[in-house]
């Protein structure tokens, strides 16, 4: 058996390499990655509506991983404000509150608790959503904490409207919940709209590098 099989002709054994290689002799071998298949290592700018699941499943894969460590800096805050408003009206002076002081922990306490909802809804999606719906989960993400950062930012402004017209009464309240609405739709919502993407600059030459002494 193992003469016969060192006095092959040559055609059967290019013949049996090609089978057992998958290929076929003097014809060449298709590329089973596409070029942008090949590239999908490398980050892509493109808005996330308009990626593949399948072509840009490593890019999809990065930014859902970046959002939820995101949703990991917000979550312990709204965790802190809701742990507060769900004890408060256990305090001794919580009864002293008056009919637009009980509106306004209403309000921060449903606002606080949606809020949680939809931050945590990204998670889900991680977990029991469908694994190829790359695209669709990312995007419903987005959009899940936008809506929580929202909700989040409607309960610290009532939180802090009814604390201060409780400390300090009604025009000290206004004055300290207006700089804060101006801070949270400056760095929240201006600064991010006009960002732009700036060029390259060119290093700065180098000197020599001095030797230690």
């Amino acid at each position: 058996m193992h003469d016969r099989q060192l006095h092959r002709p040559p055609s059967l054994r290019r013949c049996a390499a090609a089978c057992t290689s998958g290929s076929v002799p003097g014809r060449e071998v298709p590329d089973p990655l596409g070029d942008s298949e090949r590239d999908e290592v490398v980050p892509s700018d493109e808005d996330t509506r308009y990626l593949d699941d399948n072509v840009d499943r490593q890019e999809l894969r990065e930014r859902y991983y970046g959002l939820l460590q995101e949703l990991r800096v917000v979550l312990p805050g709204v965790q802190v404000l809701l742990a507060f408003l769900l004890t408060a009206p256990f305090a001794q002076r919580f009864n002293e509150l008056d009919a637009w002081g009980r509106r306004a922990y209403e309000v921060a306490l449903t606002g606080s608790m949606l809020s949680v909802v939809f931050l945590l809804g990204p998670t889900f999606l991680h977990r029991f959503g469908e694994r190829t719906a790359r695209r669709d989960r990312l995007l419903w993400s987005i959009r899940l904490m936008v809506v929580g950062l929202a909700l989040l930012g409607v309960a610290l402004l009532a939180a802090l409207w009814g604390v201060a017209r409780f400390v300090f009464g009604d025009g000290s309240a206004l004055q300290l919940v207006i700089p804060v609405v101006v801070a949270m739709v400056a760095v929240w919502i201006v600064v991010p709209l006009t960002l732009k993407r700036r060029g390259s600059t060119r290093p700065r030459p180098r000197g020599p590098a001095t030797p230690f002494r």
